[in-house]
């Protein structure tokens, strides 16, 4: 009898234990300008449960012109995917480049304002590339 207690017991700590809901943090920036291209959208989605951060944008024509001169695979409309990490309210993606130079961009939770982080030979420059018009913060629940 004292065992079937014990399992009894064991066995609802273990499902209060692990039927706690997970909540997942979904930041959106949309309505990004950019100081150097035009776009007709540009939005970054970064889900902070799992490490990713999604670019959605479209060329206006202008820009899409421009670079299609230079580059015929370019596409009007396009997605990128990038892992991402945080360092404190930091969020900054993977690193794009050699270990001498690599670029990052560079999210604070809360700011609208999107930075490129560059680094060469160790030393660090931060510029601002982007500024959103709208952000959202969803909690997700599963």
């Amino acid at each position: 009898m004292k065992k079937n207690k014990t399992k009894l017991i064991l066995a609802i700590l273990f499902s209060l234990i692990f039927s706690k809901t997970l909540i997942a943090e979904i930041i959106i920036l949309s309505g990004c300008d950019s100081k150097k291209d035009g776009f007709l959208k540009n939005e970054y989605i970064l889900d902070l449960n799992k490490l990713i951060m999604t670019r959605n944008y479209v060329y206006n024509q202008k820009t899409f012109e421009r670079y299609k001169i230079t580059d015929l695979s370019i596409k009007k409309e396009n997605s990128l995917t990038r892992f991402i990490y945080t360092d404190n309210e930091k969020i900054l993606t993977d690193k794009i480049g050699y270990p001498q130079f690599y670029t990052q961009l560079l999210f604070e939770k809360n700011n609208p304002i999107i930075r490129i982080k560059t680094v060469i030979n160790n030393e660090e420059g931060i510029s601002t590339i982007s500024n959103c018009k709208k952000i959202e913060n969803f909690q997700k629940e599963s």
